[in-house]
């Protein structure tokens, strides 16, 4: 009986061995942005063989990296004005009900940049 259960079990590991031997190999994904970022960040911070903090701090710089034209390319018109309010009534160091009142009549009678 012993052995009819180990021939038995034998069988079976081995039958699930070959069909895990010929299973094909998942197909790889395409990485994401973000993981083609890091992958070149890692790149950049390898070939200039950086290690402990400075790798750290190149890998913080390298991934938070936003390039300056993709950000002035996604404000709205709005956005752009609001800026430019902004730091106009801090050039003049506005404060609290002059500050409101002055962001008011700059935002409506400001034109769209």
């Amino acid at each position: 009986m012993k052995n009819i259960v180990f021939a038995v079990s034998l069988a079976l590991v081995m039958g699930s061995y070959a069909y895990a031997k010929d299973e094909a190999p998942a197909p790889k994904k395409e990485a994401t942005p973000q993981q083609q970022k890091m992958q070149g960040c890692n790149h950049d911070a390898r070939s200039k063989g950086l290690k402990g903090e400075e790798r750290k701090q190149f890998m913080k710089e390298c991934l938070g990296h936003k390039p300056a034209a993709a950000k002035s390319e996604k404000r709205t018109a709005q956005q752009q004005k609001m800026k430019a309010c902004n730091k106009e009534a801090g050039e003049k160091q506005l404060k609290g009900p002059d500050r409101r009142k002055f962001m008011s009549e700059c935002l409506k009678a400001s034109p769209q940049p």
